[in-house]
């Protein structure tokens, strides 16, 4: 178990098998290495909560929530970092922001998870029209 403080959740405590460990941490956090998802409310939306810093939670989702033909290619080296054996074993969210009255939802950095070793990396993407997108 491990138990921590979070600025919106309280003190927390999870199962060491909940983490999910980003060895190289998300862009702009490289020394954030260790995460849980927490669900948000009775939404699909999470957050990504950092473990070793209060302060630090991203709302995330599924990007096929918002574009259905999102999909992201990984080549062999991601396979090989995240140790995926086969396709079931990916989970791809994407980092959302509040700005004022809007939602953002950032498709040029997806997160790539490992479900089954909860491992994962922040891909930094080609830069394309669909990069952000403005919900709602």
């Amino acid at each position: 178990m491990i138990k921590f403080d979070t600025s919106r959740f309280g003190t927390l405590e999870v199962d060491n098998d909940k983490v999910i460990r980003f060895p190289t941490g998300l862009v702009g956090l490289p020394d954030l290495n260790q995460y849980i998802l927490i669900d948000h409310k009775d939404t699909p939306l999470k957050w990504l909560q950092a473990i070793d810093d209060p302060d630090i939670a991203f709302i995330v989702a599924s990007p096929m929530l918002i574009l259905e033909d999102y999909a992201v290619a990984l080549d062999d080296g991601v396979r090989k970092s995240l140790q995926i054996e086969s396709d079931g074993d990916i989970v791809v969210l994407i980092i959302m922001r509040v700005d004022g009255e809007d939602v953002i939802a950032n498709f040029h950095g997806p997160l790539v998870i490992n479900a089954r070793i909860k491992q994962g990396m922040q891909l930094v993407m080609d830069h394309s029209q669909r990069a952000f997108q403005k919900i709602g």
